[in-house]
């Protein structure tokens, strides 16, 4: 219960600490995490999704100045490649944002990806709610950037910003597998580059040509400037913000929150199932050798993989 009342109280470090163990899948996490639940669900959940490069890290840091502005507690999850050597986050929270690094009412961590597909963190539910029972009224998570699949940010966030940005190829070939469809703003990024204006017209038409059911949000498309011009930057991020907080409103007056929090909550019993009932299982073949056995079966084409599985599923399941 320390761990509890310490987090719930906004302790840094305890935090810190208990995403550790979560992500190294520490069995005392678990039960730290299961008192906390009902300390959480009173963040908005931001995320920032799009391919390498785009500049992600600096809109989510802009994001962070320009909400302090209006008195939000922040708390970011910065999604990174994990190290093949110590298994962590190659780009940590020590070389992001480091202008907040003294915010009290800022807590920005790393988490590494470790193997798992769609941009994000396996650990990324369990740490959501980290910082929801910190108390934190707003939660940036940024992905990894992996590209045309990286959408499993839609299970977590309730508001997805989508970052382009002009000059990395066929940018509509991009935006049309995935990345179009959960976006709920578009924000390109580095518009004083060549390309930009073009690639504005192409989203806009892109836009034009769905035909969205009556009433559904249509994604506005927020043009980013220069980092190193101030005063555009922090106008264009201030509008980004303003658009935001306008698809709040639209979330709340259609109901769709309620939609959004239910496939979140869906999200996290299959992942606890997961956890529950398919790793423990996975252990005990690994540790038995059994698994390295049914590998050689099917790559020698001596078993086929759904065989297999049902086997094992009655064995466990019974």
């Amino acid at each position: 219960m320390e761990t509890v009342k310490k987090i719930c109280g906004g302790d840094i470090r305890t935090a810190s600490r208990l995403i550790r163990d979560i992500e190294d899948k520490i069995p005392a996490a678990k039960s730290s995490i299961k008192k906390l639940f009902p300390h959480t669900g009173k963040s908005y959940i931001i995320g920032i999704t799009g391919a390498p490069g785009a500049g992600k890290s600096t809109i989510t840091d802009g994001l962070i100045a320009e909400l302090r502005k209006k008195n939000k507690t922040i708390g970011v999850l910065a999604i990174d490649p994990t190290s093949p050597f110590s298994g962590g986050a190659i780009l940590g929270d020590r070389i992001r944002m480091q202008r907040h690094a003294e915010d009290e009412a800022v807590f920005v961590r790393s988490l590494a990806t470790r193997g798992s597909l769609g941009g994000l963190s396996q650990a990324v539910g369990e740490a959501i709610h980290v910082l929801e029972a910190m108390g934190k009224d707003i939660i940036l998570i940024e992905t990894v950037g992996i590209g045309q699949q990286e959408i499993d940010i839609i299970n977590h966030a309730h508001s997805v910003i989508v970052v382009l940005v002009p000059g990395m190829g066929d940018e509509v070939q991009t935006m049309k597998a995935g990345l179009m469809e959960i976006a709920d703003v578009f924000a390109i990024n580095k518009a004083d580059r060549a390309g930009a204006k073009q690639l504005h017209t192409e989203l806009m038409a892109m836009l034009n040509t769905a035909t969205p059911a009556e009433g559904y949000w249509r994604p506005p498309v927020v043009m980013i400037g220069n980092i190193y011009e101030a005063l555009s930057f922090e106008g264009r991020i201030a509008e980004l913000v303003q658009k935001i907080e306008e698809h709040y409103q639209y979330l709340l007056d259609s109901g769709r929150l309620a939609e959004r929090i239910n496939r979140k909550a869906a999200v996290e019993i299959n992942d606890a199932l997961k956890a529950a009932i398919l790793e423990p299982v996975m252990n005990t073949l690994r540790e038995s050798g059994e698994l390295a056995a049914m590998t050689e079966k099917v790559k020698n084409r001596q078993a086929d993989p759904h065989s297999l599985a049902e086997e094992v599923a009655q064995r466990f399941l019974k």
